[in-house]
This record gives structure tokens, sequence and C-alpha cells, in this order.
């Protein structure tokens, strides 16, 4: 598993990770109170890296979480904490910093993810169609891009624990397992191959 993402293009299923929408004129404030990282200077259709600490100071969680507008966020979470992460954000807004406009959903179970990564990864995209432009320069590392896959709407952050090219893609739930087949057609050519959580550590490891 861990050649064929290095060589060719690996196919992951990350649904279990944890999707939170952030969303309102404070949402920025509010997130940049909640990471160590900055978040007030991210730019729309970009992403960053985030480390989240407990009260006491040590690493609670990390994922990645993404700008879709100035006043919407896409929080990414391990997928254990997703529900605790949920329940203090909506602890912060609703006990402590009342005055912040900001609304938090957990949308975990409404998106299925593929990751499908490796040097072959932006040509499956392209062999199931879509209107998103793939090209490095239209779309660099840390991104985050909306638009149709295989006919359905999907989110995309070019992101990746592999090292490799990689894309996440996100598609309404009832969509996941037909994502999913589609991704295995448009990459038999190129030899894709489905990868597991411990090929995963060795990649990031690596």
């Amino acid at each position: 598993e861990v050649l064929a993402v290095r060589g060719q293009v690996g196919l992951f299923d990350a649904s279990p990770l944890g999707k939170i929408e952030v969303k309102g004129p404070d949402a920025a404030e509010f997130l940049q109170r909640v990471y160590v990282n900055g978040v007030r200077n991210l730019k729309a259709g970009r992403c960053r890296y985030g480390l989240m600490l407990s009260e006491h100071g040590i690493i609670y969680d990390d994922g990645v979480f993404a700008k879709i507008a100035e006043d919407h966020f896409l929080v990414g979470t391990t997928s254990g904490h997703a529900a605790a992460i949920a329940d203090m954000l909506q602890e912060w807004l609703q006990c402590e910093w009342t005055d912040l406009k900001v609304l938090v959903e957990n949308v975990t179970t409404a998106w299925a993810v593929m990751n499908v990564a490796g040097p072959k990864a932006r040509a499956v995209l392209e062999a199931i169609g879509t209107d998103i432009d793939l090209s490095r320069e239209a779309f660099p590392h840390m991104s985050y891009r909306e638009g149709q896959v295989g006919g359905v709407p999907a989110r995309i952050q070019r992101v990746s624990f592999s090292g490799e090219l990689s894309y996440e893609v996100s598609v309404p739930w009832g969509h996941g397992r037909a994502l999913w087949d589609a991704m295995m057609q448009g990459g038999a050519p190129h030899g894709i191959t489905p990868f597991g959580v411990e090929a995963l550590m060795a990649l990031r490891i690596e």
C-alpha cells in the first residue's frame, strides 16, 4: 500500500475525520482564540494546519481548517474528538464568549471523504471528471475549492498526510460509495490501490 501511494496512487476513506462548520461575522476571531495558530490572516480558499490546546495548555487535537468565505470556516478534527470538540466550541460560545456572533454545526456524518494520494492523484480526478482547475498554479498545496466531481457537488482540499500529491474530496454522504467506485475505476489504468491507517502512518512518518 505504501509503495502504491509512493509510485502511483492510493485511495483512503477519510470519512470518519471530524468536520465542523463555523459561521458568522466573528468566526475568525472565535477560531483565533481556539487555535494556537493565527486564523485572522488566513485568506478565503486557503487551508492551515492547526493545533488546539486544552485549558491546561496541553495539545488536545490537531487538524486542517479551511476558510470557505470571510464568515465561514470548515474545521477538521481527529475522528475520536469530533463530537467532543463540537461540544467544547458550543460551550465556549454559550458560557464564556457570549458576545461573539458565531454558529457551530457538527457536519461529520453529512459528508463522505475520499483521500486520493500519489503522483497520479490529479489524473484520477481528471478521469472521473471535474469542473475544478486542478493545475498546480490554480490549485496550490493547502488550498480549498468547491465544484463538481463525477457530476456531484464536492469540496476539495489539497492537503497531504502522505507527503505526496494528495486531495481530500468531500461529497454529500449518500454519494460516498459512488465516489469510491468512480475513483477506483478512474484510477485502474494507474494501478490505484486502497490503503489503510497503518500504511498512512508509515507514509506520515517517512
